[in-house]
C-alpha cells in the first residue's frame, strides 16, 4: 500500500520558497549572493506593535485563543474595513487565521467540490492553484498581456467563467507583477461579475498599503456593493507593518462563509497564535504614520530597479503601480547562449544561469503561470538592489 496521498500528485513545492532555500544553500558555502526572491520587506515591525505583544505577554495573554480570532482583533478588523475601505461588517462576518495562506485555504476547503472551477488571473500568486488542486478544484488560467501592464481584461474575464465557475481570485496589487488596478479597470471586471450571479470573489488585498504615486486603492466589494454577499475580502498584516514571521492574516465576508471557514479551523490549527493577535490589534489600531515613509523608500527601489532593468540588453519591464515586484520579461534573450555555454530556451533557464553566473537569485516566470518573464523582490536595500541590477545588465551583456 502507497503511504503518501494521491493529492500530492496535485501540487508543486513553491517556487518563491525553493530560489530562497536554493540562495541560502549557496551562501552557506561561500558564495556571494543576493536573494531577490522572498516577499518580504526588510524593515522591521514597529516598535508600538512589538511593545503591545510584550504587554500581552506581561499580562498574561498566553492561552488559547477563540478558534475565529480573539473579539479585540475582529473588531479591530471590522474598524479597519469601515475606516479604510468603506465596507460594513459585523465581528461575527470576520476571521483570524495563522497568516492568508490559511485564510485562503480555509476557503477553498469549505466551498470546493471536485468539479469546481477557480478562475485565476496570470501572472499568480504561486500558492494559488496549488491550493485549488489541493482542495479538489480546478483552476482555470486567464492570462494578462504585457501590453496591458499585465492587468486581466473583462473580455477575457467573460470568457473564462463557466457553469462550473464557483471563484474568481483576484490580487491588486498584484503579486508577482505589482499591478494595481484603478477604481475603472475594476468596475470593469465587477460588471462581468455581477452578470455571473453563480461567481464568488475571493479578494486578495495584502499589498493595499503598497501602491506608488497618485495610485488610489480599492477592493471589489466597495467598487461593487452588488457583490458584497458573495465576496470574501482578505487582508493580512504581513506586508504594510512587516509582520511576516508574526503569521496573522485575516478576513471578512458572509457569515455563513465564515463559520464554514472557523469550522475547518477548528479541527486545523485552532486559534492563532495568542500574542501575535494582540499585536495585530495594535497593528491596525495604532499610529500608521511610518506606512507613507516606508512607501517612499519603497517606490524609490522600484524606480532604480526598473531604470536599470530597461537598460539591459533583451530585459522590457513594465513600472507597477504596487507591491514591492517587478515583473521583467527576458523574451528578447530566450535562445541566446549563457556565459557558461548553455542555451537558454526559457526562463527556468535564465535564472539558473544567472544565479550560476552573478550569484543573483530571482523567481521564474512560469512558475508564477506567464513566462518568459522573472521576479525581483525589490524589498531589500538600494544597495544590494543597484548591484544585483549592475550584476544582471553584465549578465545580459555576456549572452550571445
Amino acid at each position: 500500500m502507497a503511504l503518501l496521498a494521491d493529492a500530492l500528485s496535485r501540487v508543486k513545492p513553491s517556487a518563491t520558497i525553493a530560489v530562497a532555500q536554493k540562495a541560502r544553500d549557496l551562501k552557506a558555502k561561500g558564495r556571494d549572493v543576493i536573494s531577490l526572491g522572498a516577499g518580504e520587506p526588510d524593515f522591521d515591525t514597529p516598535d508600538n506593535i512589538k511593545a503591545a505583544a510584550i504587554e500581552a505577554i506581561n499580562r498574561g495573554e498566553t492561552k488559547y485563543t477563540p478558534v475565529p480570532g480573539i473579539q479585540p482583533l475582529r473588531e479591530a478588523i471590522v474598524a479597519k474595513f469601515k475606516r479604510e475601505n468603506n465596507l460594513d461588517y459585523k465581528p461575527a462576518q470576520t476571521i483570524v487565521g495563522t497568516g492568508g495562506k490559511q485564510i485562503l485555504f480555509n476557503a477553498f476547503m469549505a466551498t470546493l467540490n471536485p468539479g469546481d472551477e477557480v478562475v485565476i488571473p496570470a501572472p499568480y500568486w504561486v500558492s494559488y492553484p496549488e491550493m485549488v488542486a489541493l482542495c479538489g478544484g480546478t483552476p482555470v488560467f486567464v492570462s494578462a498581456r504585457k501590453e496591458d501592464n499585465y492587468k486581466l481584461q473583462a473580455e477575457d474575464l467573460e470568457k473564462a467563467i463557466t457553469p462550473k465557475t464557483k471563484w474568481f481570485i483576484f490580487n491588486s496589487p498584484s503579486n508577482p507583477s505589482g499591478a494595481a488596478y484603478t477604481h475603472d479597470e475594476l468596475k470593469a471586471l465587477t460588471d462581468v461579475l455581477m452578470k455571473h450571479e453563480n461567481v464568488w470573489v475571493l479578494t486578495d488585498d495584502m499589498y493595499e498599503h503598497l501602491t506608488y504615486g497618485d495610485f488610489k486603492f480599492a477592493t471589489p466589494a466597495e467598487v461593487e456593493p452588488g457583490l458584497y454577499d458573495r465576496t470574501l475580502t482578505m487582508n493580512g498584516v504581513s506586508k504594510a507593518y512587516a509582520m511576516t514571521g508574526w503569521r496573522i492574516g485575516y478576513a471578512a465576508g458572509p457569515e455563513v462563509l465564515i463559520k464554514a471557514m472557523t469550522t475547518i479551523q477548528s479541527q486545523q490549527t485552532s486559534g492563532a497564535c495568542s500574542i501575535a493577535q494582540w499585536a495585530s490589534v495594535e497593528a491596525l489600531n495604532g499610529t500608521q504614520d511610518f506606512i507613507p515613509e516606508r512607501k517612499a523608500a519603497f517606490e524609490k527601489r522600484r524606480d532604480l530597479v526598473v531604470s536599470m532593468l530597461n537598460q539591459t540588453t533583451g530585459l522590457e519591464c513594465p513600472v507597477p503601480e504596487g507591491a514591492f515586484y517587478v515583473y521583467p520579461s527576458c523574451a528578447g534573450l530566450m535562445g541566446k547562449t549563457a556565459p557558461t555555454g548553455k542555451v537558454m530556451n526559457n526562463d527556468e533557464d535564465f535564472v539558473t544561469e544567472l544565479l550560476e553566473s552573478e550569484g543573483v537569485a530571482v523567481v521564474h516566470g512560469s512558475a508564477f503561470g506567464l513566462g518568459p518573464n522573472f521576479r525581483i523582490s525589490y524589498a531589500t536595500s538600494e544597495a544590494a538592489l543597484e548591484e544585483s541590477c549592475k550584476r544582471i545588465q553584465r549578465f545580459c551583456a555576456a549572452c550571445r
